[in-house]
């Protein structure tokens, strides 16, 4: 028995499920972002809008952006979750969602207080699906989504549930937005992690669902987990990285790994120089130059509390289907001399394996939170 992802499935700019986003990730394509000229005078910026009609929920308390995202991935979902039923009672699945907005924007406009209740994404779950276990929101900034499985694992291991499907959804909305822009950190140009010439950040949206057992049947293995905070400055990560370190190895002793094991790191990358630094540091302090590392943020944009979310799923997707390609470092190559050396992977590169990939995530606040992801080899 061990803890495993046994299905997901996922929606963002790149694609309208995990096989779209997959491939184009791996592709490097980073050209599936929109230039927004109007919210904010004077000021454009990028950003990864997801372009489909989403079905409109009937129970107006529930009618918002982001639990629209949910249903368009549960019904992608849909063979897999009716097999969890077939497993398991609707007393034994429980529900974790991570979540930064919920239904913020709505709100403005409804005045429902449902909208602005931080568990809405979960407890529309929980109706839709006619469950009776826990269901949880949680949001901890941009390591929402790691957080997320934390949870699900502890409560897989205590018995709270026998099932458990893990979260994470966000929207683009005004209020993060109004926020980062007031950072002066959002940019109209492609983002640019770990170089010298930084542009800022591009923000994007997204929402991915993982259905997590404890269960001998295939998947991919939930090594490990690791979580810290910093306790540092609202908005600034710490520059020497310490409780960021502790995470990560936390999470790898956790997992009974070695830093040479680990064949990917997925880093948080958002592209700002206070992040960059402090991630060099901790990625070279524990791995050396050697492991292959990327930002997929890029890509995919930071879509916040659904950011470990897509970030996990695409693990997910490379350790299922690799063949010899790790998703590409998509920057302008000029890496900042000012941080600690990494291994930033080049987009014709071939590797022999992967199969222990680490995913990791920092949030405002100095949340941090690792996850250790290994393939199933049966």
């Amino acid at each position: 028995m061990g803890i495993k992802i046994t299905a997901y499935e996922a929606i963002c700019n790149m694609g309208l499920n995990i096989d779209e986003i997959f491939h184009r990730a791996i592709a490097g394509e980073n050209n599936h972002f929109v230039l927004e000229k109007n919210l904010i005078k004077d000021y454009s910026f990028r950003l990864g809008k997801i372009d489909t009609e989403l079905e409109q929920i009937e129970d107006p308390d529930f009618n918002t952006r982001c639990n629209r995202l949910i249903l368009y991935v549960l019904k992608l979902l849909n063979p897999q979750i009716t097999e969890l039923f077939n497993k398991y009672s609707k007393e034994e699945i429980s529900i974790i969602a991570a979540s930064t907005n919920c239904g913020v924007e709505e709100y403005e406009k409804s005045g429902l207080k449902t909208h602005s209740e931080l568990g809405n994404p979960a407890m529309f779950v929980k109706k839709h699906l006619g469950l009776n276990n826990t269901a949880i929101t949680i949001s901890t900034a941009c390591s929402s989504g790691a957080k997320a499985f934390s949870i699900a694992k502890n409560y897989l291991e205590a018995g709270i549930s026998k099932a458990a499907l893990v979260i994470g959804v966000d929207s683009l909305t005004k209020l993060p937005l109004y926020g980062f822009s007031s950072l002066e950190i959002l940019s109209p140009e492609p983002t640019n992690p770990f170089s010298k010439n930084y542009t800022g950040i591009n923000i994007g949206e997204a929402c991915t669902i993982f259905v997590l057992e404890d269960t001998n049947n295939s998947g991919i293995k939930l090594l490990g987990t690791g979580e810290s905070s910093d306790i540092f400055h609202s908005t600034t990560p710490d520059p020497e990285a310490k409780e960021v370190k502790n995470a990560i190895l936390q999470a790898l002793h956790n997992s009974g790994i070695k830093p040479e094991e680990v064949n990917y790191i997925n880093l948080h990358g958002t592209g700002t120089l206070a992040n960059d630094m402090m991630e060099a540091e901790a990625v070279n302090t524990i791995f050396g130059t050697h492991t292959p590392a990327s930002s997929t943020k890029p890509l995919t944009g930071h879509c916040l509390g659904a950011a470990a979310s897509i970030e996990t799923a695409l693990c997910c997707h490379l350790l299922n289907n690799f063949s010899g390609k790790l998703f590409p470092h998509i920057y302008d190559s000029e890496y900042n001399p000012s941080l600690k050396p990494i291994n930033l992977i080049k987009t014709q590169n071939l590797y022999d394996k992967c199969n222990i990939c680490i995913s990791n995530s920092f949030g405002f606040g100095g949340t941090n939170a690792i996850i250790v992801l290994g393939k199933d080899n049966g």
